[in-house]
């Protein structure tokens, strides 16, 4: 059966750990495709600045233009209302549904999800593959997987991957700042938040 992962993510900017966990999931679960889902009106960021949808999915285009087994999808940020996670993976169950679907998220996550909309329904349409993330207790994670695979019948696999830490926060506050980020990004990414001037 084909095996494909969503990345859904905000992607403000999109920089070296997306790519580098994107890569780490598609070798270690013999993935098909990488399909990166920059997320329109996400329910969780709503009051937060974020940088026009269009922008962000030019950015994430740009970034994984050179690899043949990532794609980047529009579903979200075409979307009228809010973009759930669930409606996500029931679109792209319908629209192929001989695949076997897999969701990349990080540990935080896996700790929230179960106040995401209908949980249960999310572990229905996929698999779980969780990548660390700074800041975590291992023990907790572990209790926490438990817990929802008992609770929800959920397949969730922990991506045993070196950690990046990068996060597009920091990259933010360090544009703010005058700081010199391009060696966090790709290229050509770097290039849009220069000419957008984004983060000043």
């Amino acid at each position: 059966m084909i095996k494909k992962a969503i990345f859904g993510g905000t992607f403000d900017p999109i920089h070296n750990g997306h790519i580098h966990i994107a890569y780490e999931a598609l070798y270690a679960l013999k993935l098909d495709e990488v399909i990166f889902v920059p997320s329109g009106t996400p329910p969780h960021k709503l009051g937060n600045k974020i940088t026009d949808s269009y922008i962000r999915f030019d950015m994430v285009r740009k970034a994984i233009q050179e690899e043949r087994k990532f794609l980047v999808s529009d579903y979200e940020i075409k979307k009228k209302n809010l973009s759930y996670t669930y409606d996500t993976l029931k679109h792209f169950n319908e629209v192929e549904n001989n695949t076997e679907w897999y969701f990349l998220t990080g540990m935080d996550c896996l700790m929230q999800v179960e106040e995401w909309n209908n949980p249960r329904g999310i572990f229905e349409l996929s698999n779980f593959i969780v990548f660390n993330r700074p800041g975590f207790n291992m023990e907790n994670i572990r209790q926490q997987k438990k817990k929802i695979e008992n609770k929800y019948a959920a397949k969730i696999i922990f991506l045993d991957a070196p950690l990046l830490d990068i996060s597009s926060t920091n990259i933010r506050e360090n544009i703010k700042m005058g700081r010199n980020i391009s060696y966090l990004l790709p290229g050509n990414v770097y290039d849009i938040i220069k000419k957008y001037e984004l983060y000043k």
